[in-house]
Parts: structure tokens; C-alpha cells; sequence
């Protein structure tokens, strides 16, 4: 049997909500989402922009470098010794011939000594050994000898004749390295480095001095690698002194180095400079400017140079569309601030200057600050 339980006062029930009620708002929600949201805009990027207007340039370059001999020697001993006597020093002017330093000849003086008596012992050898042949050779005709007793004397006199001449060969070598051991100029000019002290013990073949050759002089500059992609008008060179930009002299190209700088990225040129003023001496600075034929080129700022892939690139604006688009270009030279484009720009192309980092392919831009 059921019993029914009353409820307490507190217990009242509330009235209930109506099914259909429950249903709406349970089948709203469901609805608002099969509903496709609408796509947010991209939002257009601000960028700074210049209008490509080609420009004719037919300007000149201009260098600073260093006035050089053209001809320059490494001087050292060929012999080994302590060096005894310094008698010039770096800025010194000598002629062919003169003394630079001395060695310690003590022990080259030793040697030339024994060779001396090693020549005397040799010409007394051949003389004993020249007698007894000639006493020989008479016997042999008289037939008091025998042949072997002559054929013997013969050989001891060839033997004599080698050996006086192995001696006079010793001697002029002890002679040679006695000599060397003073280190003379072998032409006139001037010494630009020196590597020896008095008391220094210097070994063969080991660079002691650097001399300068009077004559010719070149002018040195360390050209960047990208001058070469301009076109030069011819190899003339002006010359003009840093200090004193009056003294002037003319050049001409007269090498260029075939391999670049690791560090520098630079070509080394050698300017030969025609009648140097003697003004230009040695270690000068010089400034040298050559002039570059007339070209068209489109000059854009550090800034609007990008990458697709390895190769280098430029944002265009489209004028109708007003979006971003990367453009491949050729590169022609990279000056102090500024880029030189050889191909892949015509005129009136809008290129992004600045804000270009964070652009992507065909996103709409606004810009401001143009210069054309």
C-alpha cells in the first residue's frame, strides 16, 4: 500500500517551467552557432615608400692609400753569427755597397785559416807528387823502372792535382763566409725596417732589414671588391698628397691584386705614379680619385634591401591594390648608406623604404612619407 507524505509548509513547490520554454532555450544557442561567423579584415600595415626615378650619375671615387717603392728588399746575413756592429737605422739613406751591420767573424776567420793551410799541405803534395813522376818518366825512358812504378806516380800526381783543387774550392767558400759576415747594401735607398740589436744572434737567411730601392714609386690602395662593378673611365688616376692637396701627381694602374682580402673584402691596387714629385716621399698619404663613366642607376636606401630565398629583393606596392608584392633584383653596387639597382625596377615603381621586416606577400598597406 502507498502512503502519500504531505509536505512540510517549507517544502511548497514552485510552479513548474513549461517544456516548451526548456526547449527554446536550450535550441537558441544551437542555432546562433550553425550560423558561419564572418572573417576579421587583415589589417593594413604602415610603411614608408619612395617612387623609383632612375638617376644619371657621372661622379668619381676617391681613395686614400700609401706612397711605396716599387722595388723593395729583404736584407739578411748568409751566415749564422752575433751580430757585433749596427751601423744604420730605419729612415737611413744609404748607396750600393755601403756597410749595414757587422757579425762576430771569429769563428768564419777560423776556417778561413784552415783552409789556407789545407791549400799549402795540397800545393806541397803536388809538388812531391809532380817530382816523382818526372823522376819516373825518366827512369821509364832509360829502362831503369819499371811501367807499374810509373803508372803509380802518374796517379799519385792526379791525386795531388784533385786535391789542391778541392782546397782552392774551400777556400774561396771559408773566404765567401768571411765576407759575409758584413752585410752591405746591395742598392741605393732607403732602410724602412730593421730586426737586429747589437748582441743579437741572428740565423741564416733571417730578415734583418728592409730597403726601400729609389725610383720608381707606386701609390697602394685596398679597394673594396665592389668599386670593380663600376665601370671605370680608363686607368688614370689623380693623386694628391693628404697633407698638402697642392702637391699633385698622375697615375695609372699598373697591377691589381687577383685575389680578395678574407677580412677586408678588399683588392689591393698598385698605382704607378708618373714623375712623383719629391714631396711624395715614402709613407705618404695619398688620396686618389678615378672617374667612373656617365650611367643611369636607381639608388635606394640600406633599409628597402630584403631577401627571397639567397638572392636580394624589394617590396612593390601594387597602386591599385595598395598590397605588398617581393620582387627579385640585381644588385649593381653597395655604397655608405645607400644601394645601386642594376635590374629588376622600372620607372615609377613604389618601393617600400622602411616597415618591410614584417610584411608578407600580398598584405595591404597604407604609406606615408613618400619621397620621388
Amino acid at each position: 500500500m502507498r502512503r502519500s507524505i504531505p509536505y512540510p509548509s517549507a517544502w511548497t513547490p514552485k510552479p513548474a517551467i513549461p517544456a516548451a520554454l526548456v526547449l527554446a532555450i536550450l535550441v537558441a544557442p544551437l542555432g546562433g552557432c550553425s550560423e558561419p561567423s564572418a572573417a576579421p579584415a587583415e589589417r593594413a600595415a604602415f610603411v614608408h615608400t619612395q617612387v623609383v626615378q632612375p638617376q644619371d650619375s657621372s661622379g668619381a671615387l676617391t681613395l686614400t692609400g700609401e706612397v711605396q717603392a716599387r722595388f723593395r728588399a729583404d736584407l739578411s746575413f748568409r751566415v749564422s753569427g752575433r751580430v757585433l756592429e749596427r751601423l744604420v737605422d730605419v729612415g737611413a739613406h744609404v748607396t750600393a755597397g755601403d756597410l749595414l751591420a757587422r757579425l762576430d767573424p771569429v769563428e768564419q776567420q777560423a776556417d778561413f785559416e784552415a783552409a789556407n793551410a789545407g791549400l799549402a799541405a795540397a800545393e806541397a803534395q803536388l809538388r812531391v807528387a809532380q817530382a816523382t813522376f818526372d823522376r819516373q818518366t825518366y827512369l821509364l825512358s832509360s829502362g831503369f823502372t819499371t811501367r807499374t812504378a810509373y803508372d803509380q806516380a802518374q796517379e799519385e800526381l792526379r791525386s795531388a792535382q784533385s786535391t789542391l783543387e778541392s782546397a782552392k774550392a774551400e777556400l774561396g767558400r771559408a773566404r765567401e763566409a768571411l765576407g759575409d759576415t758584413e752585410l752591405h747594401a746591395r742598392a741605393a735607398g732607403l732602410i724602412t725596417a730593421r730586426n737586429l740589436e747589437v748582441g743579437q744572434v741572428v740565423q741564416a737567411a733571417q730578415s734583418v732589414f728592409t730597403l726601400a730601392q729609389d725610383g720608381d714609386r707606386d701609390a697602394v690602395f685596398d679597394v673594396p671588391e665592389s668599386m670593380f662593378l663600376r665601370d671605370l673611365e680608363g686607368g688614370r688616376v689623380s693623386l694628391a698628397l693628404v697633407s698638402n692637396p697642392d702637391v699633385t701627381a698622375v697615375g695609372y694602374a699598373r697591377e691589381i691584386s687577383p685575389s680578395v682580402d678574407a677580412k677586408s673584402s678588399t683588392i689591393r691596387v698598385k698605382v704607378a705614379i708618373q714623375n712623383p714629385p719629391a714631396a711624395m716621399a715614402l709613407g705618404s698619404a695619398v688620396a686618389g680619385t678615378a672617374g667612373t663613366r656617365p650611367t643611369t642607376e636607381i639608388s635606394l636606401p640600406w633599409t628597402a634591401l630584403m631577401a627571397a630565398g639567397s638572392k636580394p629583393a624589394v617590396w612593390i606596392v601594387d597602386p591599385k591594390t595598395r598590397t605588398a608584392t617581393l620582387r627579385g633584383v640585381t644588385v649593381e653596387a653597395y655604397e655608405s648608406g645607400a644601394v645601386l639597382i642594376k635590374n629588376g625596377l622600372e620607372t615609377g615603381d613604389r618601393v617600400v623604404i622602411d616597415g618591410g621586416k614584417l610584411l608578407s606577400a600580398g598584405q595591404p598597406v597604407t604609406f606615408g612619407g613618400d619621397r620621388s
